[in-house]
């Protein structure tokens, strides 16, 4: 894979035999940022569970105590007597069958986070094929199947994340931003942290945390000692 300058430069700031402190760490991320913008600072981690077992999943939502840096955009499914409420808590959009027939028929994109109330989940359940696989489909335990729409949006715009695995049993979430500092991105790592041990499967057996890395949108990863708390 090509790497550029500064990238490269960046690369010898960190030590990848070395599993750093999480102050230390994001100390590193901050200075190999190199990037003209404020880039985002990511966090991967590893687990040592089967996700192809639907009882050893890991999924959730937290609103990190700093947030994450991103006013997210909300779309929001719900009855056509409750889109004026969903519109005056924030939503970005809101509405029924016509954003359902927008996603399908325009390709319509133009948002982060999707809410639906209870009884809209018909019309929201034949876009599974469409929004699974942008990790768009609202579920009730992200809280974004819900019949509280001021709630859940207060929730997202103050910074609530999903964290789930992939398919190689992975969880990636943003944590903020390189401007946030230290401080604040090691409260949040340690909140994300918490709330992924807090969901630790019953069925999972062995090592649960195998490896913590992060990065900024442009920089070198670097590893996490996940045991040694913040």
């Amino acid at each position: 894979m090509f790497r550029g300058k500064n990238y490269k430069e960046s690369a010898k700031l960190v030590d990848r035999t070395i599993m750093y402190d999480p102050a230390d760490a994001f100390d590193l991320v901050i200075k190999a940022s190199k990037a003209k913008f404020d880039e985002t600072v990511e966090l991967h981690i590893k687990l040592g569970v089967d996700s192809r077992h639907a009882d050893q999943q890991v999924r959730g939502a937290i609103v990190l105590p700093n947030g994450t840096g991103k006013t997210a955009r909300v779309l929001v499914f719900c009855k056509e007597e409750r889109v004026k409420e969903a519109l005056d808590a924030n939503a970005d959009f809101a509405g029924g069958q016509d954003l359902a027939d927008r996603i399908v028929n325009e390709n319509f994109f133009d948002y982060d986070v999707v809410v639906a109330t209870p009884d809209m989940m018909g019309i929201v359940g034949r876009l599974g094929k469409i929004l699974g696989p942008k990790g768009l489909m609202p579920t009730p335990k992200a809280g974004t199947v819900t019949a509280n729409i001021e709630q859940a949006i207060d929730e997202i715009k103050a910074g609530k994340i999903e964290y789930r695995l992939d398919k190689t049993n992975i969880i990636h979430c943003p944590i903020g931003k390189v401007s946030f500092g230290t401080e604040k991105l090691v409260e949040n790592y340690q909140a994300l942290l918490d709330a992924v041990i807090k969901a630790k499967p019953a069925a999972a057996k062995g090592q649960y945390i195998k490896s913590c890395v992060t990065a900024s949108t442009m920089g070198p990863g670097v590893k996490i000692n996940a045991l040694k708390l913040a």
